[in-house]
């Protein structure tokens, strides 16, 4: 499998630059005294449409053929993916059609609507979802961009590593949240070229362990009836991604929702900013494994901000 290489992830870098935020790395004493290690906080809560997303779909759609961007774009998300490539396409100029389970938060619809998405509502399932993206690619001719096991959407999530490894380059370790795999892939990935020393460790839910199981296994495990209040990480883990976790990943820790919960809360008070309960996952992991991080500097990226104000968890 020929994975991008530093050189990709840089053109990567140059290409989506006039469409996303350079995020700023924020940290706290008093979770630094809780934690016993230096944290570094890499804020994609505040990146545009909220979350990391937005690098991996403006890298996918900015490398489209000017053919391919004639016919539009398409996906299944219910949530940041789907917010991310309406925007991105927005930007380009080319219809996006964004496939959605009819339980998809009010917030992510609102969001995709307002970049100008045009939403079509499928049942709350795997099958449902892909075969109503068949549909609407066969109707439309829009090319289909896969929400994380994509090579150019993998390559511009690397960028984000790229961005804190630059910023602060004495790290230990990098955390990430797993899900499908393509924030932690392309970390992994960049982390692995720019310093090899460094450990990546990804934070997992045990509602939704399905990396965690897969990871020790040597073998993808799917994800079935995933139960947690991250919603960001109920899908199964890409297979891309797998193969890079596989070779770059030094660990994946579980984190319960109650540990989430009170993590997501220690950021809310002790920092004062907004991040989702996905985004929670690995300074929960952590905060569960002190021992692990004793003394170190660890790098953690804040996956993303978009929650619901009116269900948060405390």
């Amino acid at each position: 499998m020929n994975f991008p290489t530093l050189s990709d992830i840089r053109a990567a870098h140059d290409r989506i630059r006039p469409f996303i935020h350079r995020t700023p790395i924020l940290t706290s004493t008093a979770i630094n005294e809780i934690a016993g290690c230096e944290i570094f906080f890499k804020c994609e809560n505040f990146q545009k449409v909220g979350a990391f997303k937005a690098r991996g779909a403006a890298n996918a759609v900015m490398k489209l053929t000017p053919g391919q961007r004639a016919k539009g774009v398409a996906t299944h998300s219910s949530g940041n993916h789907a917010a991310a490539l309406a925007r991105a396409a927005s930007v380009a100029g080319i219809p996006s059609y964004i496939v959605m389970p009819s339980n998809a938060p009010e917030i992510k619809k609102k969001a995709v609507k307002g970049y100008g998405g045009e939403i079509i509502e499928c049942e709350p399932n795997l099958k449902a979802r892909e075969t109503t993206l068949e549909a609407v690619v066969e109707r439309t001719g829009a090319t289909f961009i896969p929400p994380y096991d994509f090579m150019d959407v993998i390559e511009g999530q690397g960028t984000c590593a790229l961005e804190l490894l630059e910023d602060q380059p004495d790290l230990d370790i990098v955390m990430a949240p797993v899900g499908g795999g393509g924030l932690l892939g392309g970390t992994a990935l960049t982390a692995h070229y720019l310093n090899p020393t460094i450990k990546v460790i990804a934070g997992e839910p045990t509602g939704a362990d399905d990396a965690y199981r897969s990871f020790h296994a040597g073998e993808i495990i799917p994800q079935t009836g995933p139960n947690t209040i991250a919603d960001g990480l109920l899908t199964s883990l890409g297979k891309l991604n797998f193969e890079l976790i596989q070779r770059y990943v030094d660990d994946i820790l579980l984190a319960t929702d109650p540990q989430t919960i009170e993590a997501m809360r220690l950021v809310y008070e002790r920092m004062k900013i907004v991040i989702e309960p996905s985004c929670a996952v690995p300074l929960a992991a952590l905060l569960a494994n002190k021992d692990r991080f004793a003394g170190k500097k660890v790098g953690i990226i804040l996956s993303g901000g978009n929650v619901d104000l009116g269900k948060l968890p405390f």
